[in-house]
């Protein structure tokens, strides 16, 4: 990283708050110095982390600024800092922050200025989910890697291809986990953004599991720990403070936190030796920050409360138990599973009470915010616990180096965003992650000189950020640069019988059909959609761009690939597989349970075919 006088020269428009940040002594920089000398309303500040709206920190455009004044009762996120003296601030594409890399650099460095202008002004801890494959918040040119599900399907070396059909152990690659946190990493910290809510350490057990899914690394739990652990290696090498969720484990439900109220039935047996063992990896691997969830766990805590508003699970069980001292976040308090039982002033008093150290992204800050100092104030939640929160927050900050480089280069932006390297590491990683479930025949390759023209139709979800455009266009063009006449047909995922007759009719005049589903249901028109093409005689082959429990709902197509997600970069490297390009060479991390029986196991962890490009 460049030296804090290299920024000073670099950076135009904030020299002032360098010399702010500069002037003060080396060891008014010691957490607890600065504890020491801050006051009450300074310390509730730093365990709130609120969103704000806009590109800029002081001239976001109208309409951001509107919001702004709708919801945080400022303008700009410059007089939000000035008024609540806030620990962070967390960037969403919804809310207007991640346009570009270089103005990504120049709000993080204005919110730095702003906050480091105020009297014992503090550098602030800038956050953003960052997970890859379906949520993203940065977009291109930055590099975006495939998810966590596809990285745990990844091949952990050459030997998996000595042997057709398999025959290894599932488990991904924890170099291609460790190289994804490095790397974006330290893409992110480029850009200001110095915390990572990321990676998932749930274990996703249920097919049906509407919240995580492919978020997770697999179903198997000492995979996902090593996958976990190796993640938080990259990051913290990086310099980017890696934050391991949802504490206590949210693989297991079939209900959304951010709609409803998951209760989790495992025992306290179970818990142990599923959803805690990658959070004990995690912690291991020197993780600095966790996240709780929203999530009831009557096995843990019989109150009848979220694990975020737990004593027992937060205090009791990962700070005591685990051992776990670092930074506590909350997911976010706007959530409905955190708002079901108690009222936006009570969801923060509670939390920290808890043991939580930041609170993230409160629906209301004003009323969160004060709150918290009324407690304080009324002695129902102490000074001395408040102040438990504040420390591991500056030490945080401190490892972090923010004391001393709080303001990113534009120049470092340029050479580090979207590097080619890092680019080409991510189309790496993707080839040794694709999955080919089932090829009956063989269908697959296909060739350009056998089966010049192909359809590329079917499911066309909300893209992800950062990608160019819906997947059949995707998938159309990645087939096209490799030597096919591709067309894409988007379906959607409800297709209408207007619809599928003019895919049907589309079909009938080509080579060959790629088909794209995701999340197939056993009454779904995607189903049918799929059904039909396969009765025109023309060579399928169906991909899974989000779960792969999708082939189970198709037992009539000869051909099917699991990508894991609808990014760019996993639809490329399918697109790379279905040409023969290269192997697929990615196992499942989940198991595939059969649709008639799902006590049956279609296809188990592991499986996973191949053949030589």
């Amino acid at each position: 990283m460049p030296s804090r006088r290299t920024v000073l020269a670099a950076t135009a428009g904030v020299t002032a708050a360098l010399t702010v940040g500069a002037a003060a002594p080396v060891n008014d920089r010691d957490p607890s110095t600065l504890l020491s000398r801050m006051t009450l309303e300074e310390k509730v500040g730093q365990v709130f982390v609120s969103r704000v709206y806009g590109h800029s920190a002081t001239a976001p455009d109208p309409a951001d600024a509107d919001a702004n004044l709708a919801e945080l009762g400022v303008r700009t996120a410059a007089e939000l800092l000035a008024r609540y003296r806030l620990g962070g601030i967390i960037y969403f594409t919804w809310a207007h922050n991640t346009r570009a890399p270089r103005q990504l650099a120049d709000l993080s460095n204005g919110i730095q200025r702003a906050s480091l202008q105020q009297p014992r002004g503090l550098p602030v801890l800038i956050s953003t989910d960052q997970e890859h494959g379906a949520v993203c918040r940065v977009g291109r040119p930055a590099a975006l890697f495939p998810g966590a599900m596809a990285i745990g399907a990844g091949e952990r070396g050459r030997e998996a291809l000595r042997q057709k059909g398999g025959g290894r152990r599932a488990g991904g690659s924890r170099a291609d986990a460790r190289m994804l946190g490095r790397l974006a990493g330290g893409e992110l910290r480029a850009m200001g953004i110095r915390q990572n809510y990321s990676p998932v350490a749930d274990v996703n057990v249920d097919p049906a599991n509407p919240v995580i899914g492919v978020r997770s690394f697999g179903a198997d739990p000492d995979a996902v720990a090593a996958l976990v652990a190796a993640e938080i290696e990259g990051y913290r090498a990086a310099g980017v403070a890696a934050t391991a969720k949802h504490f206590p484990g949210h693989g297991d439900t079939a209900v959304d936190s951010h709609t409803g109220f998951p209760v989790i039935t495992h025992t306290r047996e179970v818990w142990e030796t599923l959803d805690a063992v990658p959070f004990r990896a995690a912690i291991a691997a020197g993780v600095d920050s966790l996240m709780t969830a929203h999530i009831l766990v009557p096995s843990l805590d019989a109150s009848g409360d979220p694990a975020t508003l737990s004593r027992t699970v937060v205090t009791g069980i990962l700070r005591e138990e685990l051992g776990y001292d670092g930074v506590v976040v909350t997911d976010a308090l706007d959530m409905a599973g955190v708002r079901t039982k108690y009222g936006d002033d009570r969801v923060p008093v509670l939390a920290l009470r808890a043991g939580v150290d930041q609170l993230l992204n409160p629906p209301k800050l004003d009323v969160a915010f004060h709150a918290v100092l009324k407690a304080v104030q009324d002695g129902e939640l102490t000074e001395k616990r408040l102040d438990e929160s504040v420390l591991r927050i500056l030490r945080l900050k401190a490892r972090l180096g923010l004391f001393d480089e709080p303001y990113v280069s534009p120049a470092e932006v340029g050479r580090t965003v979207g590097a080619p390297a890092h680019l080409a590491a991510a189309d790496r990683i993707a080839e040794r992650t694709t999955t080919l479930l089932v090829d009956e025949g063989p269908v697959l390759p296909l060739s350009p000189r056998t089966h010049p023209r192909v359809l590329v139709a079917g499911a066309d979800p909300a893209s992800p950020t950062g990608t160019t455009g819906p997947p059949t266009a995707v998938l159309a063009a990645a087939l096209t640069a490799l030597g096919f006449w591709a067309t894409a047909l988007s379906t959607g995922t409800d297709p209408t019988p207007e619809t599928i007759t003019r895919a049907v009719t589309a079909a009938g005049a080509a080579d060959a059909v790629v088909v794209a589903t995701y999340n197939v249901t056993a009454d779904g028109a995607q189903r049918t959609l799929v059904e039909q093409l396969v009765t025109t005689g023309r060579p399928v082959v169906g991909l899974a761009i989000r779960n792969p429990y999708d082939v189970a709902q198709l037992p009539s197509v000869k051909a099917y690939l699991a990508a894991y997600s609808w990014t760019d970069v996993e639809l490329r490297a399918a697109a790379r597989v279905i040409a023969g390009a290269v192997a697929p060479r990615g196992k499942l991390p989940v198991p595939v349970r059969r649709a008639d029986d799902p006590t049956q196991v279609l296809y188990p962890i592991g499986h996973g075919l191949t053949y030589w490009a």
